[in-house]
């Protein structure tokens, strides 16, 4: 069976044509299915427009949070709740096209892959988002821990071994494409053209884009403390060098009387300082967010083909 794991937030207004194309994309491949969508504390007509669609077909099947927990929760929910020995995740804005899938699920069964990761070789849209994530693309490629992974968000499909890899890892603050790029395994990749939203207003604002990407570099990479250093010791090296220059000046008698160089050095310092306060901020917050050992999400409902529970 193939479980497919797709997030929704406040998407009434696509919802129809999500579950026509979906739906008609899998029963072109595979007869056994189900589709898990997770409602992450919609606001609007989403759950009820999902429910209609459940008693015409009873595959689909809703897992409703207690509230906005956010999307890499919303795909960890999906993911523990998921049965089939195949698990394929896909954006609930018709961005990731449904009719990829059956690439990704021939790629397995013929090439003997653990996981299918979506490439995305070009973007349509909005224009600001896309050179976003072109440059988070190009910066984690550089500074990330993990390789191979540029380029490759949420949409993929993998074996269960591999689904139950990423679950066994328990942190709280979590990046899917990371964690599923370092679990290892044998892993493909189909290549596509992301698509722009079908309709409505793109729920990841670029606060929530800047936040994803903050997890996945601090998660997956040393890059920010080792930025620090470097830069303490340039910092270091830069006004010794001031420092001895200054001595000399002095004992020559050619030092320049004033106070300008003196205050922009300790403005810079003092910045330096406030930017490492704030890197090493991250890390004690996430290791604080770890230790309080919170549920990454709370179930408010689960419709099993029409059962609540």
């Amino acid at each position: 069976m193939l479980s497919l794991v797709i997030p929704i937030f406040n998407e009434e207004k696509l919802i129809d044509e999500l579950v026509k194309r979906t739906i008609s994309a899998l029963e072109s491949f595979i007869p056994d299915y189900e589709v898990i969508f997770v409602d992450d504390g919609s606001t609007d007509t989403s759950l009820n427009k999902i429910l209609q669609w459940q008693q015409q077909n009873r595959k689909i099947k809703i897992l409703s949070l207690s509230k906005n927990f956010g999307h890499q929760a919303a795909y960890t929910a999906g993911l523990e709740y998921a049965k089939g020995d195949f698990v394929a995740m896909m954006d609930g804005d018709l961005q990731d096209p449904p009719e990829l899938l059956s690439e990704m699920y021939r790629k397995i069964k013929e090439e003997d892959f653990d996981i299918i990761s979506g490439k995305k070789i070009g973007r349509k849209g909005n224009k600001g988002r896309n050179l976003y994530a072109i440059l988070f693309n190009l910066l984690f490629k550089h500074i990330g821990e993990i390789k191979n992974m540029e380029n490759s968000g949420n949409y993929s499909m993998m074996k269960r071994k591999a689904v139950d890899a990423i679950l066994s890892m328990k942190e709280k603050v979590r990046y899917l494409p990371g964690l599923r790029t370092f679990i290892g395994f044998k892993q493909g990749y189909v290549e596509f053209v992301r698509e722009d939203r079908f309709k409505g207003v793109s729920k990841m604002s670029i606060r929530k884009l800047f936040v994803l990407a903050a997890d996945a570099i601090f998660s997956f990479s040393r890059f920010p403390i080792r930025f620090c250093l470097m830069l303490g010791i340039i910092g270091t090296l830069v006004f010794m060098s001031a420092g001895i220059y200054v001595l000399i000046a002095k004992a020559y008698g050619f030092a320049v009387i004033g106070w300008s160089s003196t205050l922009l050095s300790i403005y810079f310092l003092g910045s330096i300082q406030l930017v490492f306060l704030g890197i090493l901020g991250e890390y004690v917050y996430r290791s604080y967010k770890e230790s309080q050992n919170r549920p990454v999400y709370f179930v408010r409902k689960f419709y099993d083909g029409g059962l609540e529970k």
